[in-house]
């Protein structure tokens, strides 16, 4: 039994073992506040492809947590990650045409470019996180939207704090960061699209310009605008950041998966499946039970919200053999890093190539780097670290 409201000491810094007892003895876990963790990878993919049971809508679970009317109800009530269609849909489809894969591909060069400039500026004793990993999405979500690069400065902490609050237990400063940031960055975004509808971009490189602009079956209203695009900083830059630097601390701690990896560039492609699936981004995920349903025969009541333990069903014995074993030539690899079906990640493309690039060309310039100090983040939905001292 885990309580997501009361974890045993250690959780943060290894949840793993916890993991592997959910899978064993309890992978359909109810929790004292009629909440229920699911845990094995069968029930989770049966759950994000079944949208008529189980439903992304949150309204009812975050009025209580953030308050009716505030920043983040607005914010995580409004943005796609949280919606059913026919929002979900609407907005997706103007998402995935500009992160189309011939659009993805301009982009390369400029993110070769970004990598190799921090690669040239990096100190020999350097924070990975802060020197690295987490400059690279917040450079590339800015180009997406176009956001100019003095600007940019607030971007990272504004994610931060409002992705901070959806763990499971929030403390009062974390509420109050949270609300603070989503209004700051409202704000912020308010002057930018006047700007910008004033002035149009590109809308094929533009993803700004393109929300604004909609497509053949209308527009976004300036709420669902504004949140979207809070959205699409919030979902690429903390999971690609935890991506890079989880990869990197998984290579140092398996030196002989590191050398295969020099040996041969082309494995770079499965091992970042691996790293996806060994310490996921993103180890949590939640659905509401629209009706009463069965899994895993278990009886479950409509209104009950499910916590989907993403990180435990990637360990699924299952599915993956030797799952505790970091392999980069593993295949197949049907990790649920992305989640599933219709909200499968709309940005998977693009993180997976930055993650790619990243380590790829961080070990062609650095192959004998040494991990010196290590912090976790401290929170348990997402999974990275906030610090990872180096000597390069």
């Amino acid at each position: 039994m885990i309580d997501l409201a009361n974890l045993p000491a250690g959780f943060h810094e290894n949840p793993f073992p916890h993991y592997d007892r959910l899978l064993e003895t309890a992978p359909v876990c109810p929790q004292p506040d009629g909440s229920v963790l699911l845990s094995r990878h069968a029930d989770l993919g049966a759950v994000y492809k079944d949208t008529t049971t189980f439903t992304s809508d949150k309204r009812v679970v975050f009025k209580p947590k953030f308050g009716a009317g505030t920043p983040l109800y607005e914010h995580h009530t409004t943005s796609l990650v949280f919606n059913d269609p026919p929002l979900h849909t609407r907005v997706r489809r103007i998402m995935a045409s500009a992160l189309a894969p011939r659009a993805i591909q301009r982009m390369e060069p400029g993110l070769i470019g970004t990598v190799d400039r921090l690669l040239d500026e990096m100190p020999q004793q350097a924070d990975l996180i802060e020197d690295f990993a987490s400059t690279i999405p917040i450079q590339i979500i800015g180009n997406l939207l176009d956001i100019p690069h003095s600007e940019r400065g607030p971007l990272r902490d504004w994610s931060l704090a409002i992705l901070g609050a959806l763990e499971p237990v929030l403390t009062p400063a974390q509420l109050a960061s949270g609300q603070q940031a989503v209004s700051e960055f409202k704000e912020y975004l308010q002057g930018l699209i006047a700007r910008r509808t004033a002035r149009p971009g590109d809308p094929d490189t533009d993803v700004l310009t393109r929300l604004i602009q909609g497509d053949s079956d209308g527009t976004l209203t300036e709420i669902e605008l504004i949140q979207n695009c809070i959205f699409i900083l919030n979902a690429g830059h903390e999971t690609t950041t935890n991506l890079i630097g989880n990869g990197l601390a998984l290579l140092h701690d398996h030196p002989e998966e590191k050398q295969r990896l020099i040996n041969d560039m082309d494995l770079i492609a499965p091992c970042i499946e691996e790293v996806l699936r060994c310490a996921s981004p993103n180890q949590f995920g939640n659905r509401e039970t629209a009706t009463d349903c069965v899994i895993a025969g278990h009886r479950i009541a409509a209104g009950t919200n499910l916590h989907l333990c993403i990180g435990a069903a990637n360990r699924d014995p299952q599915v993956f053999e030797n799952a505790a074993v970091f392999d980069i030539t593993r295949t197949p690899n049907r990790h649920l890093a992305f989640a599933g079906g219709p909200h499968v990640c709309v940005g998977l493309t693009l993180a997976r190539m930055e993650g790619r690039i990243a380590i790829a060309r961080f070990l062609q310039r650095y192959p004998d780097y040494t991990i010196t100090s290590r912090k976790q983040g401290g929170r348990i939905r997402f999974r990275g670290y906030s610090s990872l001292g180096a000597t390069l």
